[in-house]
């Protein structure tokens, strides 16, 4: 009894499976997809067994519950594979502080912009402060000044997310970088971190090498059937270089 309650109590977070789907009557779904209908429960899970396989409730608020026939720990390991490798290949974002004066010297600017620049292209964001000292404070239109530059500066890669803004001696703007290069940082995490998402192409490669192969002899076949006399005096092997249209 305990052991029938710890498992029902672990179910919750799975799809119920075998002897643990409570309802009478499902909708089955064959393990090739096809649709085999409603059927009790019992003969439900004999058509699994005799596959060798398990029957799991993927629908269970249907009327009747849903249930496939699957092998299930195969199943919950492609999902975790697939939970790990998302995990993998996604982007965290950083936000970078670059703090500038109101007096900041110009080959100083440049040198942080470009920084800025190149953070901003791995995906991240960028706060840009400038701190007023003194009776600097008097001259906030330098600052805002300042802002509108580096947002000028690096307009191909950012975009402005939060614009000036004042907090006490500080006036700072957030970057955020734009769409087609937040997209481009996603896809180069994607490759660091070993994803390729080659398996989808693959069998259409295989339909593509295998067009030819199917069409080929065709080809041969339409270009004998124009020409009926050489056809008939040479070999098929010849008529490929034989008759021109």
């Amino acid at each position: 009894m305990l052991r029938d309650q710890r498992g029902n109590r672990g179910g919750s977070r799975d799809q119920r499976t075998n002897r643990r789907i409570r309802a009478r009557e499902v909708r089955v779904v064959g393990s090739d997809g096809s649709q085999l209908g409603v059927m009790p429960l019992e003969a439900a899970l004999d058509k699994a067994r005799s596959e060798g396989l398990d029957l799991v409730e993927v629908s269970p608020m249907a009327q009747p519950p849903v249930c496939k026939i699957m092998d299930y720990g195969k199943f919950k390991y492609e999902e975790k594979k697939k939970a790990s490798e998302a995990k993998r290949a996604q982007l965290i974002v950083h936000l970078k502080e670059v703090k500038l004066r109101p007096k900041t010297e110009e080959h100083d600017y440049e040198f942080k912009v470009r920084n800025t620049r190149r953070f901003i292209e791995e995906g991240n964001k960028a706060k840009v402060v400038i701190q007023f000292r003194g009776r600097e404070i008097t001259h906030k239109e330098q600052g805002t000044a300042i802002l509108d530059d580096v947002a000028k500066d690096l307009k191909e890669v950012a975009v402005v997310e939060q614009p000036p803004r004042m907090e006490g001696r500080l006036m700072f703007m957030i970057l955020a970088p734009t769409p087609k290069v937040a997209q481009r940082a996603r896809e180069q995490a994607r490759q660091a971190a070993g994803i390729t998402k080659r398996p989808t192409p693959a069998p259409s490669a295989d339909e593509k090498s295998a067009a030819p192969a199917d069409e080929k002899p065709a080809a041969p076949a339409a270009a004998a059937a124009a020409p009926s006399a050489p056809s008939e005096e040479r070999p098929p092997a010849s008529d490929t270089t034989g008759p021109t249209p």
